[in-house]
């Protein structure tokens, strides 16, 4: 029994190891071809991967053969440029020898020039000596025999080249002036003479008087009044100065208001006619004579206007035109004055295609600033242009107002008009007065302006100083330098004197020939 058990337990333990065999050999022969197929699968990779590396070094050998017949082509093409420049360096060498042999050359022949230039710069030296010697030899045998010395012989020729240079210089201008001349005068004394013959006005003009006559001596003493209230309240009401002294019959009214000097007089003659003279009446008579001024300052503004043929006008404007009939200059009436030159204007202005009624207004209102510049201060020609402006007038005529008496430079040909207008009526015979003494002052510093200059003979002012006629040495002023005299004569005139229009100067060169019979 047990014998059976242990042979039936070492069968079990065969057959188990049999089968335990079995399991191991086939677990052994499953990892054999395992392993082989990996081997294989592996030797794959790598012959693949070597085939792939052979591929590549190939490539490389490939390439670097190429980079090496590159380089050698490269080295062969460095070596042939190599033998070109070497060769050309080679010609330039023996170039470079050449040019140095030239140089050395020139140097020998530019030290041979040198000193040869050294030899004829001491033998020019010498000759310059002795020509300095022999010109001042000459200098000095000429100053002998001319009596000059140098200086003098300088002098003498620097003004023979001077007088002929003003001579010459005297004959062109003389030319310009004469072909421009010839087209200006015509035209321009044609539109004068035009303006001037067509208008025909009064050569002078009333003045302001501001003398009372009187019909007897006692007079006086009831113009004063008691203890002076007569004159206290005349003096008053008008705003003037009764001046009475030793003149007989007669008393003056003073004061810088031509308007109000005018009401004063006007009212002092009423009361020495009527006789009753008090404060009361004094009063009532210079307010009924003010009204009646006003009406005449009215009256004579609208006449202006009238007889300009002018459209409307600011009644301040009017009334201003009014006022200048009471105000004077060098004894002209201020506003016949200013209805002449808006006249004179309105010609030249229809000569030259300029608006007539323009021109007419700004001549008219020229000389507006005279009827206040007892009131404000300043040039009566801005004074003129401010109330002008102020009072709505245009820009054009304000400017010709302004400029009339070249306070503003005159831009237009309008303003040209107003300044050629006024100087027209300013300037003709008889339109102003000046005292003897002024008068006789001024053509004496004409003449004495016109004998200063070299070569003037005589002078002579002649036209109430309007022109001055200049005799010259005919020796020493020539024709062609005569004109030259008389531009430096006008022109020192205008930088010396102050002087209403314009002043000619005519200079006259008398040439004699003499003969004699034997």
């Amino acid at each position: 029994m047990e014998t059976n058990l242990i042979l039936g337990s070492l069968l079990g333990l065969i057959v188990g190891g049999v089968g335990v065999g079995l399991f191991i050999r086939g677990s052994f022969r499953r990892s054999v071809d395992d392993a082989r197929r990996d081997g294989d699968t592996r030797v794959a990779d790598a012959r693949k991967s070597s085939e792939q590396d052979l591929s590549r070094a190939l490539a490389q050998v490939s390439s670097a053969d190429g980079r090496v017949r590159n380089l050698e082509k490269e080295l062969k093409t460095a070596k042939t440029d190599l033998s070109r420049k070497e060769e050309r360096l080679g010609r330039k060498e023996e170039v470079i020898e050449k040019k140095s042999e030239s140089m050395d050359q020139r140097e020998r022949e530019v030290t041979r020039r040198e000193r040869s230039v050294a030899e004829n710069e001491k033998n020019l030296v010498e000759n310059v000596t002795e020509q300095e010697r022999l010109v001042k030899d000459a200098r000095t045998h000429l100053e002998k025999i001319a009596g000059m010395n140098q200086e003098e012989a300088r002098r003498a020729m620097t003004e023979q080249l001077m007088d002929e240079v003003k001579l010459q210089a005297a004959r062109q201008i003389k030319e310009i002036e004469e072909e421009a001349r010839d087209e200006a005068e015509k035209r321009a004394k044609r539109i004068v003479g035009i303006a001037i013959s067509r208008y025909a006005g009064e050569y002078t003009s009333e003045r302001t008087v501001s003398v009372v006559n009187l019909p007897n001596e006692e007079m006086k003493g009831r113009i004063i009044g008691r203890e002076g209230r007569n004159i206290r309240a005349f003096e008053a009401a008008t705003g003037m100065d009764v001046i009475i002294d030793d003149s007989p019959d007669a008393v003056i009214v003073s004061g810088f208001n031509p308007v109000r000097r005018e009401v004063a007089r006007l009212s002092l003659e009423r009361l020495v006619s009527d006789g009753r003279i008090h404060p009361a009446r004094i009063e009532e008579v210079v307010a009924k004579v003010g009204r009646e001024v006003d009406g005449k300052i009215k009256e004579a503004g609208e006449d202006a206007l009238f007889q300009l043929a002018l459209g409307n006008m600011k009644p301040e404007l009017v009334k201003l035109l009014g006022q200048m009939k009471y105000r004077s200059s060098y004894g002209q009436n201020v506003l016949n004055h200013s209805i002449e030159v808006g006249f004179l204007a309105g010609l030249m202005a229809s000569e030259l295609n300029v608006p007539v009624k323009e021109a007419r207004r700004a001549g008219l209102l020229h000389d507006l600033g005279k009827a206040v510049d007892h009131e404000i201060e300043g040039p009566h020609a801005l004074i003129g242009a401010n109330l002008a402006r102020k009072f709505g007038e245009s820009a054009e005529i304000v400017h010709a107002i302004a400029a009339h008496h070249e306070e503003e430079k005159p831009l237009t040909l309008l303003a040209h008009l107003i300044v050629s207008g006024d100087s027209i009526s300013g300037a003709r015979p008889g339109a102003r007065r000046e005292s003897l003494e002024n008068y006789v002052k001024r053509l004496e510093e004409l003449e004495g302006i016109s004998n200063s200059f070299k070569g003037v003979e005589r002078s002579f002012a002649i036209q109430a100083g309007r022109e001055v006629r200049v005799l010259v040495e005919n020796g020493k002023v020539s024709d062609e330098e005569a004109g030259s005299l008389a531009r430096e004569i006008a022109r020192k005139i205008e930088d010396s004197l102050t002087y209403p229009g314009q002043i000619k100067v005519c200079v006259i060169r008398e040439t004699r020939a003499l003969a004699t019979a034997k």
